[in-house]
């Protein structure tokens, strides 16, 4: 028998946690021209959100403002095609003020405080592609699922609905496979069910997905210089969240095992018949989750030496509070022999779905240092661990959901970012900057080489493994006086790998995969900060 994972009627699974805790390399010019390698060095608007004890590095206050035009492209490849998408965004990256209070103290020669805004994650994206000569169809795997999980048309069937029985609401099976069984996806044949793909069957599939949405922050922090040589800070964080995503998956099939209509003409009556014909259907999901959430940072920044800086900080987790809105509909038409079957089929009768859930996103460690070179250069260094096998899903008075958190354990593992940054002042007003970031990903070889089966909301089944992200970034900056601009250029190469659906495992060893593509995200970020310090 099939090992397949149990399925959920609603809720999130630990593909949508992970979506959740993303945070894009994103804040002021400056930041971002040198890799966000700012962990050691502070005094700006966006590296006191990394460390928050950059805010003691500040002797006079500050306020800045900064823009970001996004220009995206996407890129979808399987082994048949390759389809582009290209997206342009307009964001306000950061604003901020922070006050320095100088006190006449040698010990103590200033105390901080600052109120600033990020936007942590973007999660505007939009890619589409077509995979031809599948070998295994969706529809065989919802068959599956239903089998493994011991349904039976009972459960799942709309005879009983006028009984008093609602499947969706009254029944133990998902949403999903409700509505595959009563779109005849999903057919009972001789006690078993079976789905569309045969012998003989060939076809292609397509998919598309529309995101929108993102995380933003807002951060209360406060931070001190002892003797010049030691600077705190601490932040209170308050994150929004929104996210909606539009996603479709359909297949084109030929000699398909499909359902047709007729009518007997000897008693007028409507007949279903299993004949071999083509099949053509589309699932389309959509998904809006909203909500809030605290987190809580320390960080500290070291100076030996005027040549020398080391930074130290510690990320608590953000812990939101979060509400999913949901819908799915089906569209299916069936052809054999002159006959056809055709229809529009809603999970929960065409009704929104609700759930309302507590997330706590990974923890973070940083690790900085940086080096003053000859008065005129700035060398820098970042470590960042994320441990993204520590993320959770509560219901809303703490009990745990133990399913999603195990698959946590098994899909994911931490990351490590790893960043470099640099400037060199021209003259007393220009500088020039560069730096690079890399991260390694955070999917586990396991999921990533489709050696387990995994466990989705299966409305939509489809799920993204990560491969590894970089960032390559220039930048000029230009002060005069109090006032100051700077210029951001930021290249960010993002890959994944699309996958339609789990595959499946058998006890034998053998396995069933799903229909794949390569995702390949290319952004071009032009940044612009202004600020003044007085």
């Amino acid at each position: 028998m099939m090992l397949v994972s149990s399925l959920s009627s609603m809720g999130q699974s630990a593909f949508d946690l992970y979506q959740y805790s993303q945070r894009d390399m994103r804040g002021t010019a400056r930041y971002m021209s040198m890799a966000g390698a700012f962990g050691a060095l502070g005094g700006d608007l966006s590296a006191i959100n990394l460390n928050p004890g950059g805010i003691g590095i500040y002797r006079s206050s500050d306020v800045g403002l900064t823009l970001d035009f996004n220009i995206g492209s996407t890129t979808t490849e399987s082994p048949t095609s390759s389809v582009a998408t290209d997206r342009f965004k307009f964001y306000c990256n950061s604003a901020g003020y922070v006050g320095a209070m100088r006190l006449d103290s040698e010990i103590i020669p200033n105390i901080n405080w600052g109120l600033t805004y990020n936007r942590a994650a973007s999660y505007n994206r939009h890619y589409r592609g077509t995979i031809g000569n599948i070998n295994n169809s969706f529809s065989n795997y919802m068959a599956g699922v239903s089998s493994s999980n011991g349904c039976s048309v009972d459960d799942l069937s709309y005879d009983s609905y006028y009984s008093g029985f609602n499947p969706y609401l009254d029944g133990n099976a998902s949403w999903m496979e409700i509505l595959a069984y009563n779109s005849y996806l999903v057919n009972m044949v001789d006690g078993n069910f079976q789905g569309l793909f045969g012998r003989g069957t060939n076809g292609e599939a397509t998919f598309e997905t529309f995101e929108s949405g993102g995380v933003d922050d807002f951060t209360f922090n406060v931070g001190g210089n002892i003797a010049n040589m030691l600077y705190w800070g601490m932040s209170l964080g308050i994150s929004s969240m929104s996210r909606d995503v539009d996603t479709y998956y359909g297949e084109n099939l030929k000699n398909a095992q499909v359902t047709v209509l007729y009518t007997d003409p000897s008693d007028g009556l409507d007949y279903e018949e299993m004949r071999t014909g083509n099949a053509d259907y589309n699932v389309h999901n959509y998904l809006r989750t909203t909500g809030t959430g605290v987190n809580f940072n320390l960080g500290l920044i070291f100076k030996p030496v005027n040549e020398l800086r080391l930074g130290f900080a510690f990320h608590t987790p953000t812990y939101y509070s979060l509400k999913d809105e949901y819908f799915t509909e089906l569209q299916y038409n069936y052809e054999a022999a002159g006959m056809q079957n055709n229809g529009v089929s809603y999970v929960n009768d065409g009704y929104y779905g609700e759930f309302n859930y507590n997330m706590r996103t990974p923890w973070r460690f940083v690790a900085s240092a940086a080096t003053v070179l000859g008065g005129k250069g700035i060398l820098s260094f970042d470590y960042e661990y994320v441990g993204y096998q520590t993320m959770e899903m509560s219901d809303d008075y703490g009990n745990s959901y133990i399913g999603v958190n195990n698959d946590v354990d098994d899909y994911y593992q931490a990351s490590h970012i790893f960043k470099v940054g640099a400037e060199y002042r021209l003259t007393n007003n220009f500088s020039i900057r560069a730096g690079y970031s890399y991260q390694t990903s955070a999917s586990t070889d396991m999921v990533r080489d489709d050696m387990m089966n995994v466990s989705t909301t299966m409305t939509p089944a489809s799920y993204e493994t990560e491969n590894n992200i970089q960032h390559i970034t220039f930048g000029v900056g230009y002060k005069y006086k109090r006032f100051y601009t700077d210029f951001a250029f930021v290249h960010r190469d993002r890959e994944s790998e699309f996958h339609a659906f789990s595959p499946v495992i058998y006890s034998s060893g053998d396995r069933d995969l799903s229909p794949k593509a390569r995702i390949n995200n290319y952004d071009n970020q032009i940044v612009w900060t202004l600020g003044i310090r007085f």
